[in-house]
């Protein structure tokens, strides 16, 4: 019978009493509190500079899941079949529930803290990419999708809907990257590769668990050396989502990360060039090309729709919510 891993656990000279399939993994309760395993399917050079950063961040009083070491040193196991997986201290606790206004805002406290805590010195291969060539690869895309469905024809409420409403969010991502040329996001980028300031790289609510009065931040798998407003972006986006863009949400979010960690002239810049590139558009459209195009659900018809019909709100955003400066 196949144990998810379970067997591995002898490694690390541990048992579980319990165990359980949580969100890709496998949560066991052991003699040292719950751990996690899960298939590893990475580099093990890049897992060891994240073990470095989490160990800095607890070591410096944050809550993270750092990496278990088996009995022979190492950060990676392999099972009876070989197949490898790594263990991780867990916590107690739950998901930022998003529909919690103090869940939100101690979220991005966290963020703000562990922002200014991850540095690490800069190894460029693991270095974020440069947000102007992914606009305007992103824009290309848009173009290419546009000129299949032209060429082949609109066959389904999908591609219709894309068809009548691509030229005005094309429109919105060229002047994007307009932005960004004519701020310092270049020196902006610059600076943050040379401090080694480092991005969580996919820090949502499933990624903060509460614990009371304490939160805990996971999953640092998709992590770089970039910008750290990029975080700040994602964040606040997936929370703003389901708020239908709330300019007084956002600035309640921004208020309390700029309270732990201020936010610089050059970064309130390029927040405003994230807000206003329409990055969930093209992530729709590229999923929509990228997968079966014979079959599109009817779950991704409505957030196309959705975003069409929420394009005013999202539109005039930038512009209430970037108007006064934090800094």
């Amino acid at each position: 019978m196949y144990d998810y891993g379970l067997s591995v656990l002898e490694q690390y000279g541990l048992t579980a009493s319990i165990s359980g399939r949580v969100r890709g993994a496998l949560l066991c309760r052991t003699e040292k509190g719950p751990v996690i395993l899960r298939e590893f399917h990475g580099s093990e050079k890049k897992l060891a500079m994240q073990q470095m950063l989490l160990m800095k961040l607890q070591n410096e009083g944050c809550h993270v899941d750092t990496f278990l070491e088996n009995q022979e040193g190492a950060l990676v196991s392999r099972d009876k079949d070989s197949i490898p997986y790594t263990a991780q201290i867990w916590f107690d606790g739950r998901e930022c529930d998003t529909k919690s206004e103090a869940d939100i805002l101690k979220s991005v406290r966290i963020l703000a803290e562990i922002h200014r805590k991850m540095q690490l010195p800069l190894e460029k291969d693991y270095t974020g990419r440069d947000l102007k060539d992914e606009y305007i690869r992103h824009n290309q895309e848009l173009r290419k999708i546009r000129s299949f469905i032209r060429k082949k024809g609109a066959s389904n409420p999908f591609e219709k809907d894309y068809l009548r409403s691509v030229e005005w969010f094309l429109e919105k991502g060229e002047e994007a990257v307009s932005m960004l040329k004519t701020t310092d996001y270049d020196r902006l980028r610059e600076q943050a590769l040379r401090a080694g300031c480092i991005c969580h790289g996919e820090f949502n609510q499933h990624n903060v668990l509460i614990l009371g009065r304490n939160a805990a931040v996971t999953n640092f798998g998709h992590w770089s050396f970039d910008v750290q407003m990029a975080d700040l972006y994602r964040f606040m986006r997936k929370i703003l989502e389901k708020y239908s863009w709330d300019p007084r949400m956002a600035e309640k979010m921004l208020s309390s990360y700029n309270a732990v960690r201020p936010i610089s002239k050059s970064e309130w810049q390029n927040l405003k060039v994230r807000f206003f590139y329409p990055e969930k558009y093209w992530k729709l459209a590229n999923h929509y090309y990228t997968h079966n195009k014979v079959v599109v659900s009817g779950k991704n018809v409505e957030k196309l729709r959705m975003m069409i019909r929420q394009k005013e709100q999202w539109e005039s955003f930038s512009g209430q919510c970037f108007v006064q400066e934090l800094f």
